[in-house]
């Protein structure tokens, strides 16, 4: 009989070894969420400076961001451009912007890059990523 008694205590210890585990792992579960989160917080913190910075001083911005700038502004550029060609293109066919749409969601990848997008450049300082 102490052997059962033994082997019952066994696996209680077991059983709350596992309890205590499973909580700790729900806990490093939790904060690692909550890390991310307040990652990505960072994120859209770094994404609102660089606008408001372009937006206040991007036609005159410092030596160190003159790159990223002209950058922002030939993007720009070439959006619009691409709309009015868009624009051009629809008229010329008489096609609606329903069947555009519809046919860039089914044709079109969104992991594929689009042209004339512009990759950061090698050693360009730029906000952390996780």
């Amino acid at each position: 009989m102490a052997f059962f008694d033994e082997l019952k205590d066994r696996a209680m210890d077991l059983g709350r070894a596992g309890v205590a585990k499973s909580k700790q792992l729900a806990e490093i579960t939790k904060l690692s969420l909550n890390n991310a989160g307040e990652e990505d917080a960072i994120r859209k913190a770094y994404m609102e400076i660089g606008k408001l910075y372009y937006a206040e001083r991007g036609m005159a911005a410092e030596p160190a961001y003159v790159a990223l700038c002209e950058r922002i502004t030939a993007a720009k550029i070439n959006i619009e451009e691409n709309k009015n060609r868009i624009a051009a293109i629809k008229q010329e066919g008489n096609i609606s912007d329903d069947e555009a749409a519809s046919y860039v969601e089914t044709n079109v990848p969104p992991e594929e890059p689009v042209a004339g997008g512009d990759a950061p450049a090698e050693g360009e300082d730029l906000p952390p990523q996780a």
